[in-house]
């Protein structure tokens, strides 16, 4: 739609508000709405921190009987369902404006269209698409999960100036500057989880919280690729889990015995096969996926270059029975810490992301470890790529960057370079 300079400017007041609650909405997209009478806006809305009430009534509720006749400005469709709370559409119908502008038309099933004839039917003038791609690109997590089943995923990627993310054997070092990190800090808060392998978990032993002052109580989950269960009970990642939930991903194979009874501890991810029972009830065509040649579960190994280590005590099992005995306790033993320990195959983002989804996941960082960053680029599930570069050397046993410019596949938009600080940014994004 062509949209008169007056529009764009109030519904990227919508877009701007709309951004302030990212990673804090819950399964709810986090929606402005702007309310303007007059040329003057008269009404202000984000969806509240845990979702509700939504935007559009605390926009109407602030402009009051000034909203009569006003126009209302919204990035996403209004809802038309009766849910935990009432329709908006019904909202901006009992509220007298004559106009609502809309920038996304949303993809759930419910809504689709319903909340816009809804307004029409109403009397309300409605436009639609107005800077939707700046709109979607605000909503992206909610759109990637209502249409791809699965969470928006972010790959960040710190690379010094000779092409390393780190060095053998030094943990954690220092390739951006604090500007970088600062902004790094910001996108973890906006975000619903983030991501590391198990050889950065122990590696690096990071804790992944959001340190800036101010938004410490936004820290994303923080989920560990962990097949063995071998992330230490003394990390920085288990001793805060009970303030910041952690999740540990171990391998479905791993579960431990009682889930073979039939009874799945709620800790196993929905919609993830747990167990061989549940294997064995599968079609035959899903067993043979399941399984291996001899019809026993198909070994699940960490990728090169994300060798785990071994958790506090003593030496790794050197039998099956030793070893079920090991896991069981390293299982209690997370457990005991508040860590969720779940089952699945790590190393199948395919099968992961749909099912962080359901538990109402709908944005991911992935941020550590030069081969889990490779197994969601080249499973093809990466939306958006941030490359940091800083202007120091890593040189002699330097770990490489597992992603280069050169290796940006054609279906991502450059969005551009920026300076950050002492650093550069390249930006990269996949149509939403």
């Amino acid at each position: 739609m062509s949209a008169s300079p007056d529009d764009a400017q109030f519904m990227q007041e919508a877009i701007r508000l709309g951004l302030l609650h990212l990673g804090q909405t819950s399964t709810n997209p986090s929606v402005g709405c702007v309310v303007v009478r007059d040329g003057m806006i008269v009404g202000r809305g984000t969806t509240a921190v845990g979702g509700r009430p939504h935007a559009e009534p605390q926009a109407l509720a602030e402009a009051g009987e000034l909203a009569r006749s006003a126009t209302a400005y919204v990035t996403l469709e209004p809802c038309s369902h009766h849910g935990k709370t009432p329709p908006c559409a019904d909202a901006l119908i009992a509220s007298g404006v004559a106009r609502v502008v809309i920038s996304v038309t949303d993809p759930d099933e419910r809504v689709s269209g319903r909340g816009i004839a809804m307004l029409r039917d109403a009397g309300i003038e409605v436009e639609t698409g107005l800077l939707e791609r700046a709109g979607r690109h605000s909503l992206a997590a909610y759109l990637t999960r209502q249409t791809k089943n699965r969470p928006y995923v972010i790959l960040k990627l710190a690379v010094s100036a000779d092409g390393m993310i780190g060095r053998k054997g030094e943990g954690q070092i220092s390739i951006t500057g604090p500007a970088a990190r600062a902004e790094v800090q910001q996108l973890r808060a906006e975000t619903d989880a983030i991501l590391v392998g198990i050889g950065t978990a122990i590696a690096d032993d990071p804790q992944l919280t959001v340190r800036t002052p101010g938004l410490e109580a936004r820290s994303p989950v923080r989920i560990v690729l962990d097949p063995l269960l071998q992330l230490p009970v003394t990390s920085k990642l288990v001793k805060t889990a009970r303030d910041v939930p952690v999740i540990v991903v171990g391998s479905e194979e791993n579960s431990l015995p009682e889930m073979d009874e039939g009874v799945a501890p709620p800790s196993v991810l929905p919609d993830i096969s747990p167990s061989r029972r549940e294997i064995d009830s599968l079609p035959a065509s899903r067993q043979n996926d399941e399984l291996g040649a001899n019809g026993s579960a198909q070994p699940i190994s960490p990728p090169e270059g994300e060798m785990p280590g071994r958790a506090e005590g003593g030496a790794p099992p050197t039998s099956a029975h030793d070893k079920t005995t090991d896991l069981e306790a390293r299982h209690q033993a997370l457990e005991a810490a508040g860590v969720e320990v779940v089952y699945c195959n790590p190393y199948r983002p395919d099968v992961l992301l749909p099912a962080l989804a359901s538990r109402g996941i709908s944005s991911l960082l992935v941020e550590g470890g030069a081969k889990t960053a490779r197994l969601f680029f080249d499973a093809g599930l990466v939306d958006r790529i941030l490359l940091y570069q800083g202007p120091g050397t890593i040189g002699v046993n330097g770990i490489e960057t597992p992603i280069r410019k050169t290796d940006i596949p054609s279906d991502f938009k450059h969005v551009g370079t920026r300076i950050v600080g002492d650093d550069t940014l390249d930006e990269y994004e996949r149509e939403i």
